[in-house]
């Protein structure tokens, strides 16, 4: 009779989770983990390593694009492009420290004019006409 009965059932494996979904992260742990490894910054990276600079990364991408979707919606567009890019980072303080001596392709540069440039106004032109009493 041995043999007739049910086959042993295999043990059920846990669903596998990413280190992202753990995280709660939308950027790659693993792969981030993978680059630092490869890099050779150091002999032994840890996983919370790949972890905070993968939220840090998340972080400054979302920054980013929420002020250039920002920039992109006051100039009427639907679109961000490089433009809105650069726009965004060089009206941020911080993000402009930090994209100190980055150049955005496409991107152009900040509306600016000298002080220098502008006519001054004349005093004939600020004065009341001459033919009014105030």
């Amino acid at each position: 009779m041995s043999g007739r009965g049910k086959k042993p059932t295999k043990p059920i494996i846990a669903s596998r989770k990413t280190t992202s979904a753990r995280a709660q992260l939308q950027f790659p742990v693993g792969r981030i983990r993978r680059f630092l490894r490869q890099g050779l910054y150091a002999e032994r990276i840890a996983i919370g390593a790949a972890v905070f600079l993968s939220a840090v990364l998340e972080y400054l991408t979302a920054e980013v694009l929420e002020l250039s979707g920002n920039a992109a919606f006051e100039n009427k567009k639907q679109r961000i492009g490089p433009r809105h890019i650069l726009l965004a980072v060089r009206n941020d303080d911080e993000l402009s420290n930090l994209f100190a001596h980055v150049t955005i392709a496409e991107g152009g540069v900040l509306p600016n004019i000298l002080p220098q440039l502008v006519p001054k106004k004349t005093a004939t032109s600020t004065a009341l006409p001459s033919g009014s009493d105030p």
